[in-house]
């Protein structure tokens, strides 16, 4: 009998434990350890943080799915990796502590035959001056209770609009290195559309704000896109959105204080500005969450597996970006010091950046991180568990592989909520990471793989895509023929 320990119950998580289960026998145990008891579709909190969708819609509670499929479960958060075990214990753990109920801030070692480390990103507002979620008249969408506290911010200003108030609203990233600007651009979308709705469009100024060095980078260098008949830039094509709604938009922009109603960023050309607003939604950076890791003699061997995530089967050398290569990331998401541990999702650590680095005059890196969606985020997930159980079956190899640099990602940017009026900005790339050697004069992808299109279908696709994944993550009947 194997156990098999997943930390964390997001998309990737939750993939894994829900295929682990599947395929297994139940003389293999699947445990579950996350602080979370809620499993929720982060794709819809745009639209919890619009008032378009009440929490309860995009989510639900994980310990009655999972003792219904046989999965075990612990509310308890991970603070310490032990590998090897430890003087007493000869085989691997980890140390978890509780966090609800009567067990609550008690330890516990949890032993494991594998381990998935599905923990995704801690949200490090503490790495920005003043930027915390509900504070200083910023907020976030990055968890639906957060998306929550921005609606309600969010509505207030505009019954004050209705007034006659007039009010500037900030949208965009909160660090000079975050990622994620895909769900900003969807806010800033939604929330445009929004105040038009509520007949108040003309009494606000919205502004973007990003770390990207031109709009449309998310974090991806960019995309050379098919768009009906045409071929367009998606710099040219965001540009064309933010314009035909009245968009502004700061670009290169660290942001790296808060004050009340005031946000401080540095440029790319080394200026130091300020811009104030009546309402931000400012995503933060993303980090590991600080593991540490012991060997048996309890002697610290953190950097065996983190380099702030979790180390994997990438190439980790330090090389000048013109010597990145697609090559360099991972294709098992396998520790390379300890073949039963693996890391899909958001958990791994990048090789480097995919858009190129750019710093400041002054020395500041102002330039996005690699952007970590839920599509990949699924499909590693899915070819993680599926190793595993070849391992279990005795086959040693590693035959399920994926890399984001031969894996592609449809990206469905809702741009505004309503079955007749509403619209979605969809964007397909392939490959996520650009081989510029394989398509040298497409800018890395491959053009018809690589597409945009903007309307009213890719709002349905999107509600549709929500509806099909929670009944998908509630392991519905026949719920494995819907793709990661």
């Amino acid at each position: 009998m194997s156990k098999i320990v997943i930390l964390g119950a997001g998309v990737s998580g939750h993939v894994a434990a829900a295929h682990l289960r599947r395929k297994l026998s139940k003389n293999h145990e699947v445990l579950v350890v996350s602080p979370n008891s809620n499993y929720q579709w982060i794709p819809s909190n745009i639209w919890v943080g619009i008032g378009r969708m009440k929490s309860k819609e995009i989510l639900f509670p994980l310990p009655p799915l999972y003792k219904k499929k046989g999965i075990s479960y612990k509310q308890a958060k991970v603070t310490s990796f032990y590998p090897e075990g430890d003087i007493e214990t000869t085989e691997p753990f980890v140390n978890v502590e509780y966090v609800v109920g009567d067990k609550k801030g008690v330890s516990e070692k949890v032993t494991y035959d594998y381990l998935i480390n599905a923990t995704g990103p801690k949200l490090a507002f503490d790495m920005t001056e003043g930027l915390n979620p509900g504070t200083n008249k910023a907020y976030s969408v990055c968890t639906y209770s957060h998306a929550e506290h921005a609606w309600n911010a969010l509505n207030e200003l505009i019954q004050q609009m209705k007034q006659g108030k007039k009010a500037k609203i900030l949208i965009g990233t909160g660090h000079a290195k975050s990622t994620c600007q895909g769900a900003a651009f969807e806010y800033i979308l939604n929330v445009e559309q929004e105040l038009r709705r509520h007949n108040v469009r003309e009494n606000a100024e919205v502004i973007w704000i990003a770390n990207e060095h031109q709009l449309g980078d998310f974090g991806m260098d960019g995309m050379l896109l098919s768009y009906g008949n045409n071929i367009m830039k998606s710099s040219e094509m965001v540009e064309m959105v933010f314009e035909d709604r009245g968009i502004k938009w700061i670009i290169g922009a660290g942001v790296n204080k808060i004050e009340d109603g005031v946000a401080h960023y540095e440029t790319l050309e080394g200026e130091y500005k300020s811009e104030t607003y009546d309402f931000a939604m400012l995503i933060p950076a993303f980090s590991g969450h600080g593991f540490k890791a012991y060997d048996k003699n309890n002697s610290d061997i953190t950097d065996k597996l983190f380099k702030g995530f979790m180390l994997v089967d990438a190439d980790y050398t330090p090389k000048p970006y013109e010597e990145w290569s697609v090559q360099d990331w991972p294709e098992t998401y396998q520790n390379p010091s300890y073949k039963n541990i693996f890391a899909p999702g958001i958990a791994f650590a990048p090789p480097h950046a995919i858009s190129k680095p750019r710093v400041s005059k002054n020395g500041t890196i102002i330039s996005p991180a690699p952007p970590r969606t839920g599509m990949p985020s699924g499909i590693t997930a899915k070819l993680v568990a599926d190793n595993i159980i070849d391992i279990i079956n005795g086959n040693k190899d590693l035959h399920h592989k994926g890399s984001m640099g031969n894996m592609g990602a449809a990206c469905i940017a809702s741009a505004g909520y309503g079955m007749t009026k509403g619209s979605g900005v969809s964007i397909t790339t392939f490959p996520i990471v650009p081989d510029y050697n394989k398509y040298p004069d497409t800018q890395g992808r491959k053009l018809g793989k690589t597409f945009g299109e903007i309307g009213l279908a890719g709002h349905w696709l999107k509600l549709a895509l929500h509806y099909a994944f929670i009944f998908k993550a509630k392991m519905k009947p026949f719920w494995w023929l819907i793709p990661e």
